[in-house]
């Protein structure tokens, strides 16, 4: 396919989904510290905010409500650095509240997630993260069937060590089998429970969930994210949490899956 076909997302390397197949387990919040970590290994990243349950990542990315520009190629993305390495574009930029929820029916959905594709001038990217809604829903059929016609490398899927035993995980992987979509991998957040006085790592929680459905499934298994409330509350404040704490647990497990999806994605420029 020529560039020409490929339109706004012709100087796009990689395109990754991350999926959830329910809400609360911190699809969002791996996003951003995926694309922070990137940005840190000298990627230009982009993020396209999908999920019109609950935009959050404007907010932990600490931009705000901008103005959303347009040039004759289409919307233009908001950066979150100065260096321009770190693009966004949120269906959060278009609600007049951030925290109203958008009870849309679903050709509405449907249309605009058309245009999140296709009408955002992302320029060059070396990745390209789409953070969807939780679950499988029509919302998850229009982005695949709208990047049809690009490049899709694949989908990182997020659970916890809970949301493991509840099959919604598994109902991701079915979808994924469904659209033909390749799983790239699988991370398990909340895996453990960083102390905030000590810094000391337990396992309050069930863990390795994550790791054995990879193995039940043929899955790459990316990693653990450890539960840091420090981490967390400097994320909601919007502030670079691998600046932040760059000797924390989750730093280096963030870092490492990242790492991992790289060689990842750059394997497949070689075959």
């Amino acid at each position: 396919m020529d560039r020409s076909e490929k339109g706004n997302l012709s100087a796009v390397k990689h395109v990754v989904l991350v999926l959830s197949g329910k809400g609360g387990v911190g699809k969002s919040t791996i996003t951003t510290e995926l694309a922070l970590a990137l940005t840190h290994a000298g990627k230009k990243v982009g993020i396209l905010d999908v999920d019109l349950c609950g935009p959050s990542i404007p907010r932990m990315l600490r931009v705000g409500k901008p103005e959303v520009h347009q040039c004759d190629a289409g919307w233009v993305p908001v950066y979150a650095d100065a260096q321009q390495k770190l693009a966004l574009m949120s269906i959060g930029f278009l609600l007049e509240d951030s925290d109203e929820a958008v009870v849309w029916r679903g050709p509405k959905k449907t249309a605009l997630i058309g245009q999140f594709v296709s009408d955002v001038a992302w320029g060059e990217l070396d990745v390209l993260l789409v953070d969807t809604p939780p679950g499988t829903s029509d919302e998850h059929l229009a982005v695949v069937e709208n990047l049809r016609k690009h490049k899709v490398d694949g989908a990182v899927l997020v659970t916890t060590p809970q949301a493991v035993s509840t099959g919604d995980v598994r109902r991701e992987i079915t979808f994924c089998k469904k659209t033909a979509v390749k799983i790239l991998g699988i991370v398990e957040n909340m895996s453990g429970y960083v102390c905030p006085h000590c810094s000391e790592c337990s396992n309050i929680f069930s863990k390795g969930g994550g790791e054995e459905l990879a193995k039940l499934t043929g899955s790459v298994f990316l990693g653990s994210v450890p539960l840091d409330p420090l981490l967390t509350a400097r994320l909601d404040e919007g502030r670079d949490i691998l600046q932040v704490f760059p000797e924390s647990g989750t730093y280096t497990a963030i870092s490492d899956i990242a790492n991992t999806l790289l060689s990842s994605l750059e394997h497949t420029d070689t075959d």
